[in-house]
């Protein structure tokens, strides 16, 4: 239970708060929340793989890791286009982003002020042309999954939330089940 000096105090901010005029209330909420960059990733799997399955990775620069196709969203961009738009620019693969399905979990949220909206989609590789730019994206390939190249750590990271990579298991970190 709140004590009541705090809660009369909350009460009297609240109703000064909604007294005043909309514009001013956004430019005072956007003052104080946390901000975030919001980027989108797709996992692109291939249809006609055996076994585990294979993943597209690409190799960007300095080249030290593997890395998903991803990007920041422009202003106003929704998730899926950036999604769609990104895999486009960074590996050839052009799909309508009706073809792209948000991940379980869709939203990645990272403790350095970023969000991560990842989508999965399926494509048959044999049939599929990928294309890289050679300055953004080195390089771009099918990688088995229970045999994945070294990867760049936000990548290990991210992938591990889907029980897949080297940190598989390890994320998300748990959540307590108790009440606020």
């Amino acid at each position: 239970m709140i004590p009541r000096s705090r809660a009369t105090g909350r009460a009297i901010f609240y109703q000064a708060f909604y007294r005043l005029p909309l514009p001013v209330r956004r430019r005072l909420v956007k003052l104080a929340v946390p901000k975030y960059i919001v980027g989108a990733v797709t996992l692109v799997r291939d249809t006609e793989a055996t076994g585990a399955g294979r993943l597209l990775m690409l190799r960007q620069p300095p080249g030290k890791g593997w890395s998903l196709p991803a990007g920041l969203l422009n202003r106003a961009e929704p998730p899926v286009v950036g999604a769609a738009r990104e895999l486009f620019e960074e590996s050839g693969i052009r799909l309508p982003p009706s073809r792209l399905r948000p991940a379980a979990p869709n939203a990645i949220v990272h403790a350095k002020g970023w969000v991560d909206m990842v989508f999965e989609t399926e494509v048959p590789a044999s049939r599929t042309e990928l294309a890289v730019d050679g300055a953004e994206v080195f390089e771009a390939a099918w990688h088995p999954l229970d045999d994945l190249p070294k990867l760049t750590w936000p990548t290990a990271r991210l992938l591990a939330y889907y029980d897949i990579g080297p940190l598989a298991g390890q994320f998300p970190p748990l959540i307590p089940d108790d009440l606020p």
